[in-house]
């Protein structure tokens, strides 16, 4: 019997795959593709001035979804380098983590897959703990997403280190050095990767109370 291929999987695929989350959610789930597509008209060159012949025209609607979900894009969403992202999919592909959309021809996050890695796996293979005081960016319980939900344990909330953060607390070291880049523009990654480390980090409660928020925020993406 051949040996099975050694797969090491690396912090930044998980944030790869919750962008992938993100962007089906943006993209198919919170508002018609449509209706986004017209507030985004300009970004085409072939655009018409007739709304009507947009809709006439469907492949624009590819288009979009090719560009939004090309390793550049997501190069640019996650910062990520576009080389970093592309063997974080094939990894993620290889075990099942990531699939492809047959009906759309994109990457998509096996939602249920990545649950249970989150739930049982992920607190031994990325591991965090909190470190010196630091002024950053509110994460894990101390983010939007839990505030007021769980009461903190000690005088100081965990924070990505941040120059520039408006929190002050005790450091967390994210999952990747860019993730302000990624949850800059995106709330819903800030969301999942603050519930993440809420799962990385916290006791019990904490745990199955974000593992249970990650839930219903994926839902309308399964």
């Amino acid at each position: 019997m051949g040996r099975a291929r050694e797969i090491k999987m690396k912090s930044q695929d998980i944030v790869v795959l919750l962008k992938l989350v993100s962007l089906h959610t943006e993209l198919f789930n919170e508002n018609s593709l449509e209706s986004k597509l017209l507030k985004i008209s300009w970004q085409f060159d072939d655009w018409s001035d007739s709304e009507e012949e947009y809709f006439e025209e469907p492949s624009l609607i590819g288009k979009y979804i090719e560009r939004r979900f090309s390793m550049r894009s997501l190069e640019s969403d996650t910062g990520i380098s576009k080389s970093q992202v592309n063997l974080s999919l094939k990894r993620m592909t290889d075990v099942g983590l990531v699939k492809l959309d047959r009906k759309l021809a994109v990457p998509k996050t096996n939602i249920k897959a990545l649950l249970e890695f989150l739930a049982y796996g992920i607190r031994y293979v990325f591991p965090a703990k909190e470190g010196e005081l630091a002024r950053g960016i509110a994460t894990s319980i101390a983010a939007p997403v839990l505030q007021g939900k769980l009461m903190t344990s000690g005088d100081f909330s965990p924070v990505w280190p941040y120059a520039n953060g408006k929190s002050k607390g005790l450091a967390i070291e994210p999952l990747h050095p860019k993730v302000f880049q990624a949850v800059r523009k995106d709330p819903r990654m800030y969301a999942y990767l603050a519930l993440t480390d809420a799962i990385r980090l916290g006791n019990p409660r904490e745990r199955n109370f974000a593992l249970d928020t990650l839930q219903q925020l994926f839902k309308t993406t399964i």
